[in-house]
C-alpha cells in the first residue's frame, strides 16, 4: 500500500514523514515517470512505490486537492495555480516549478521517490535538475512508457468513472459488477469527454509536442529508459529490474 503520510506531505508541503525513511537500505531508487494518458503511469507508480518502499509523488495530487486545502496553506503559487485551473488554463511552468520547489523536502526522502506528472516540459526538467543538485542527489532513470495510439484510444475509450465517488473502471479489464453502476456506492458511471477518440488524438498531439524535447534531453543525459507499455504492469516492473538492477536491490514480484 502507498503510505498516506507521503502523499499528505507532498500535498501539504510539509516534512516527509515516510516511515520507510528510517529503514536501512543499500540503495534508494529515484525515478521520473513519463508516458501519455492511458499508458498506465499511475498503476506502475503505485507498484514501484509498494515494492521499493519509495514515495509516490504525483503533482496531480497537489492540483486535484487545491480546492480542499485550508486557506492558510494556499501559498501565492497555489493560489495562482487555482486561478488558472478555474479558468480552464494550464498552470504556467514557473508556477508549477515553484509549487514543486516548496516540496523539496519530499524529494530528499532517503527512501527515494517516483515523480509522476513532473517534469512535463524542458524548462521543468532543467529546474528539477537544479533542485536535485542542491540536494546532492540524482535520478536513477527516467522511465518512458510507450504505447501505440490505437491502444491508448482503446484503453481510454473503455474507461468509466463514477459520478459520485470517482471510482475508475475499464470495460475491457475492470468491469463493474452491474453495467453502468459503481460497485462501491451504486453511482452512475460515465465517460469523460476527453476520453472520446477525437479528444484523445488532440491530447496526444499536445503530449507529443511537450514531451519530445524531454525525451531528447534525458536521452542525451543517459537517463532515459523506454519500455513497451502494452505488456502488463508486472512485465514492465520486471523489465525495469532486468535493465537497472544488476546488483539485485529491487525485490522480485
Amino acid at each position: 500500500m502507498i503510505n498516506n503520510c507521503d502523499r499528505s506531505a507532498w500535498i501539504h508541503g510539509g516534512e516527509c514523514n515516510c516511515p520507510n525513511r528510517l529503514e536501512p537500505r543499500k540503495k534508494a531508487f529515484r525515478f521520473v515517470l513519463l508516458g501519455a494518458p492511458g499508458v498506465g503511469k499511475g498503476t506502475l507508480a503505485a507498484l514501484l512505490s509498494e515494492k521499493l518502499k519509495i514515495c509516490q509523488l504525483a503533482t496531480g495530487d497537489i492540483f486535484r486537492n487545491l480546492k480542499q486545502l485550508p486557506e492558510e496553506e494556499l501559498t501565492p503559487a497555489l493560489k495562482t495555480s487555482l486561478e488558472h485551473m478555474l479558468r480552464g488554463e494550464l498552470v504556467p511552468d514557473d508556477i508549477v516549478i515553484e509549487v514543486v520547489r516548496d516540496r523539496m523536502k519530499c524529494l530528499n526522502c532517503p527512501a527515494g521517490f517516483i515523480l509522476d506528472g513532473f517534469p512535463r516540459t524542458l524548462k521543468q526538467a532543467e529546474a528539477l535538475d537544479e533542485m536535485l543538485a542542491e540536494l546532492n542527489i540524482e535520478l536513477d532513470a527516467v522511465i518512458n512508457l510507450e504505447m501505440p495510439i490505437d491502444k491508448i484510444i482503446e484503453r481510454l475509450g473503455a474507461r468509466r468513472i463514477c459520478k459520485i465517488c470517482g471510482a475508475v473502471y475499464n470495460l475491457v479489464n475492470r468491469r463493474p459488477k452491474i453495467d453502468g453502476k459503481c460497485d462501491h456506492c451504486g453511482g452512475e458511471l460515465y465517460q469523460r469527454e476527453d476520453d472520446k477518440p477525437e479528444s484523445i488524438r488532440v491530447r496526444m498531439d499536445i503530449y507529443n509536442k511537450l514531451t519530445t524535447p524531454l525525451i531528447e534531453y534525458y536521452s542525451k543525459k543517459g537517463k532515459l529508459l523506454t519500455i513497451d507499455a502494452t505488456i502488463e504492469v508486472y512485465g514492465v516492473y520486471n523489465e525495469i529490474k532486468r535493465i537497472l538492477d544488476s546488483d539485485g536491490y529491487m525485490p522480485p514480484l
